[in-house]
């Protein structure tokens, strides 16, 4: 077996018990949280730029104003997600949450409708209408809309849309990414330093030490899933994204114990239905899939 199955059940599964680690420190602002992953990957991005000889790429990347703003963009969404799914896992939103990123391939398929002209197959219009009915199911049953799961979705399938457009490779893309995000991050965790509500240094010596290792626990699974990607089909990592997301919905089901009922087990399932279509189809022969 190739060795990016090894690699890409490492990302997902890491992906999938991260909400743990965001527990631990619930008593962090998500805010902060996410500021302090961006200095602490810093400190794990820079030997690995040292070992790999990127910094040739990086120092080139920001002379090129075009190649800057694609990986600006492609770091606003990815802060947007962190806090988004940080947020939702110390507020008691796991299984919402898990929700967004059993949502993200159908969303992902529809942005590839309206923003590269792509063109769906019956199966794929038939996945995204039974999605939608189940996320309007949702609605109903949490008697809110379901935000954060679209929040995260949207955020997320924006950052691989930003990415998909970067030439960089792995390593100096998430470096570039992260030194544009540097400047913003320490200068807000400053200010809540300077206000008095700056959390590191002030929580403990264990609350220290998980900080300082969101860098670690930040990039390790993002390096994971490039060399995955690059070893295996992305049909194969397609199916196995959905690792992470039911990783999270046993933990917030099982784990923490957040209200589920069987309203919203049913509109799970429409979801999980909507997958289980996508799936089949994107499993079927090329032959048997008409040119788009």
């Amino acid at each position: 077996m190739s060795s990016g199955y090894f690699y890409a059940a490492a990302a997902f599964i890491l992906w999938g018990v991260l909400p743990i680690y965001w527990k631990h420190l619930g008593e962090v602002p998500a805010t902060q949280l996410v500021a302090h992953r961006v200095i602490w990957s810093i400190v794990v991005l820079v030997p690995l730029v040292w070992m790999t000889g990127a910094a040739g790429s990086i120092r080139e990347a920001f002379t090129t104003p075009r190649v800057l703003v694609r990986q600006g963009i492609a770091a606003a969404f990815v802060s947007a997600n962190w806090l988004g799914f940080v947020w939702a896992v110390t507020h008691g939103r796991m299984i919402e949450s898990s929700l967004g990123y059993f949502l993200n391939p159908l969303l992902s398929v529809l942005l590839g409708v309206f923003v590269l002209g792509e063109r769906l197959r019956t199966a794929q219009w038939l996945a995204v209408a039974v999605a939608a009915t189940g996320v309007a199911f949702l609605a109903s049953q949490y008697h809110h809309f379901p935000w954060i799961a679209l929040y995260l979705a949207l955020t997320f399938c924006l950052y691989g849309l930003a990415k998909k457009r970067t030439a960089l490779g792995a390593v100096s893309s998430l470096t570039v990414e992260t030194l544009l995000l540097l400047g913003p991050a320490a200068a807000f965790l400053g200010a809540e330093h300077v206000a008095g509500r700056g959390a590191f240094g002030s929580l403990g010596g264990r609350d220290d030490a998980l900080i300082a290792l969101s860098g670690v626990v930040t990039a390790v699974p993002l390096l994971c899933f490039a060399a995955a990607a690059r070893r295996i089909p992305l049909s194969a990592i397609g199916l196995m994204q959905y690792i992470g997301p039911s990783i999270q919905f046993v933990l917030g089901l099982f784990v923490y114990g957040e209200p589920f009922d069987v309203g919203k087990l049913a509109g799970f399932a429409i979801v999980w239905a909507a997958l289980v279509i996508y799936a089949v189809d994107g499993l079927m022969p090329k032959a048997r899939h008409p040119a788009a």
